[in-house]
């Protein structure tokens, strides 16, 4: 597989941007090697600048549910750059994008469009504290929540302990007030809470975690969260970010039947553009500005071309069977890559909630962050390297998900697996 102009462009880019990346994730760091730069994608493939084509599971990672170049989005989008790409001014896209995500998601009355994942969970935090008046966050170790200092926190040795920042640059006062517990761990939550009683302003949790690779909730866990914070007073945040639109067209909270009081989202929401969003009901939004005295401003919220954008996304998403066959072909990846497994006697343990897998390189069940990094990351390293090789491109760390989009024919699982067989022959 010739790379060559991948490493021109890396070599050239470490020069100009820290890393040779615009965000660490696209380094490769922990599978080494020199990250492919790609130029062209469409519907389930990616082209890289050498012009290897490969089956795409990073799928940017999560927005292109659709596939790449969805003809829908690529249409809206061509026709509202046309008119204008940015007016700093209400649109009646705004509006019609605010009404879908309204119906869609449940716990969701009012929404605040931003424009990244980030913006929509730090600001989250800040109407939590806002509204309760409280200080104190709880997040779960293994959770990303985006670069936001107070959510670069990782858990102490001790699960009730104050956190530790993650990343030089946050402030201590910061982290002091970020409280770190493991996750699908409810008697560790209740602990913290029974010793900060009245102080602690918010959980905020990926339903579905996703940045320790896959790993679902627990039976009763939600509930757990939803019951503990609803006693105490505290407001529960759901980062639905990767979920939102992904796990169901409600997201995770409708799968699973536990509404939060603060829905953060991004990547499907925007279609593939930059976007992010927060909502909750309309009494915890009327704290937010100009209504109340949280502010949050942003110069290209509600962007027209970003709003057309997912406005093409949500639409297609709420077409009928769509979330059978997203399951339906992350469950035929999920099986066959087990097969795969078990025929190289290589030990792998598989967690996939619908359109979204991991392949974890050991034989133990994975349901937290500990679990998680107590696999074989090395043969994972190998193994990536290998599949790469053999044409899928997935993602280059253990600790991601596999993205399924509905592009992804029968046929691209099959050759998938057959190339998991091929990489697994090399380790």
């Amino acid at each position: 597989m010739d790379t060559t102009r991948s490493q021109e462009l890396f070599d050239r880019a470490r020069e100009l941007i820290p890393g040779g990346v615009n965000s660490p994730a696209r380094a490769w760091t922990s599978v080494g090697g020199t990250p492919l730069f790609f130029n062209r994608a469409k519907g389930s493939h990616i082209w890289d600048e050498d012009g290897n084509e490969l089956i795409d599971y990073v799928s940017s990672w999560g927005p292109m549910i659709l596939g790449h170049a969805h003809p829908a989005v690529l249409s809206a989008v061509q026709d509202a750059a046309v008119k204008g790409t940015s007016f700093g001014a209400p649109t009646a896209l705004e509006v019609k994008m605010a009404e879908l995500v309204v119906s869609a998601v449940p716990s969701i009355e009012m929404v605040r469009f931003v424009s990244s994942g980030t913006e929509a969970t730090m600001s989250a935090l800040r109407l939590a504290r806002a509204y309760t008046g409280r200080n104190k966050i709880m997040k779960f170790d293994g959770g990303y929540h985006g670069h936001d200092d107070a959510l670069l926190v990782a858990a102490g040795s001790a699960a009730a302990g104050h956190g530790i920042a993650d990343s030089a640059g946050v402030h201590p006062d910061y982290a002091k007030d970020t409280l770190v517990v493991p996750y699908n761990d409810l008697g560790a939550v209740e602990k913290v809470f029974a010793a900060n009683p009245g102080q602690i302003a918010c959980i905020i949790i990926e339903p579905i975690a996703g940045n320790m690779g896959v790993v679902p909730p627990g039976e009763g866990y939600l509930e757990g969260l939803r019951a503990v914070t609803e006693k105490d007073g505290a407001l529960l945040i759901f980062d639905e970010v990767i979920s939102g639109f992904r796990a169901s067209l409600g997201g995770a909270q409708s799968l699973f039947g536990v509404l939060p009081d603060i829905t953060c989202l991004g990547k499907i929401v925007g279609g593939g553009l930059p976007v992010g969003a927060y909502g909750a009901s309309a009494e915890i939004m009327n704290t937010v500005a100009p209504l109340g005295p949280m502010y949050q401003a942003g110069t290209l919220s509600g962007n027209p071309v970003a709003m057309a954008a997912g406005i093409a996304m949500l639409e297609e998403l709420a077409k009928p069977g769509v979330y059978e066959e997203l399951d339906r072909k992350g469950a035929a990846l999920a099986s066959g890559f087990a097969k795969a497994f078990a025929e190289a006697e290589v030990p792998a343990t598989i967690n996939r909630v619908g359109s979204l897998v991991t392949v974890f390189f050991t034989g133990s069940p994975v349901t937290n962050m500990e679990s998680a990094s107590d696999t074989d990351r090395d043969s994972f390293g190998k193994f990536f390297h290998a599949i790469v090789e053999e044409g899928v491109y997935p993602p280059p760390s253990q600790f991601e998900a596999w993205f399924v989009s509905l592009a992804h024919s029968d046929e691209d699982i099959a050759n998938t697996v057959a190339a998991a067989k091929r990489a697994l022959a090399r380790l």
